[in-house]
């Protein structure tokens, strides 16, 4: 493990931290409290990636769904024929339009970058900036959340890294991968989604997702895997995520079952 101090570049910071000039990083990103700028750290990000680099965002609408978080806690309180008109009237998601704000004010600054690309998945979408941003979100399958007709799956075919700005493990989205990846499979259940027009629910089966022990596999990836840093007061971290996806996937497939 490798520490650096908050220097007051970005991009500096970013470049001694690891990130690969001309590679691909996927980000996750909180900023609240940080005083930093969505634009800056856009900017700051691509600046470290160079010309040549491509970066990648989750650019998720989980209350798109009838069981989330995020749904549920948009209808507590509702009457069950209240919920009824109010997912009559859910609006389909648009991959040019739908914002993805809960997935933080970076997420949504590079989703409405001109130029940026978006999959198509209506829950679990991802953003980019890039050369190869078209290649590697392009035919999400619309029945894989994050599995291997996902972005996922390129991502890490593309030894792309991941970096958690000021956030943990528990929201790295890599590990779903290896959930899909875990020997036996994960037991699978049913999702629910509004598409094409407004209040058109389809429902798809796909694996069984759990990030409820995803901070506790990040801290048990070995040291020589992650090298960590500090911006604004909260820790950075970058991993690759071809190394931690394996080493989780071998994790997950000795004790989850």
């Amino acid at each position: 493990m490798t520490a650096f101090d908050e220097s007051p570049e970005l991009s500096l910071m970013l470049g001694k931290l690891g990130v690969r000039t001309d590679g691909v990083l996927m980000v996750h990103a909180s900023l609240g409290g940080s005083g930093l700028r969505d634009t800056d750290v856009r900017d700051a990000l691509l600046d470290a990636l160079g010309p040549g680099g491509t970066l990648v965002v989750p650019a998720f609408t989980q209350e798109n769904s009838r069981t989330s978080r995020a749904h549920r806690a948009r209808t507590v309180g509702m009457t069950e024929q209240e919920q009824e008109r109010f997912r009559a009237s859910m609006p389909a998601f648009d991959p040019g339009g739908t914002p993805c704000t809960a997935m933080g004010v970076l997420a949504e600054c590079v989703r409405t970058t001109p130029g940026a690309v978006r999959s198509s998945h209506p829950q679990t979408s991802m953003a980019g900036l890039g050369p190869r941003a078209a290649e590697l979100l392009d035919g999400h399958d619309p029945r894989c959340l994050l599995g291997e007709r996902s972005p996922l799956a390129r991502l890490y075919d593309a030894r792309a890294q991941v970096l958690l700005l000021r956030v943990g493990f528990e929201v790295c989205t890599a590990f779903h991968l290896a959930e899909y990846r875990t020997t036996p499979p994960r037991p699978g259940r049913t999702y629910h989604c509004v598409v094409g027009e407004r209040g058109n629910w389809v429902s798809y089966e796909d694996t069984a997702l759990d990030d409820s022990d995803f901070a506790a596999l990040g801290d048990r990836l070995p040291e020589e895997l992650v090298v960590r840093g500090q911006l604004a007061g909260k820790e950075v971290t970058l991993v690759e995520m071809r190394s931690a996806v394996d080493f989780v996937c071998e994790r997950m497939s000795g004790y989850r079952h």
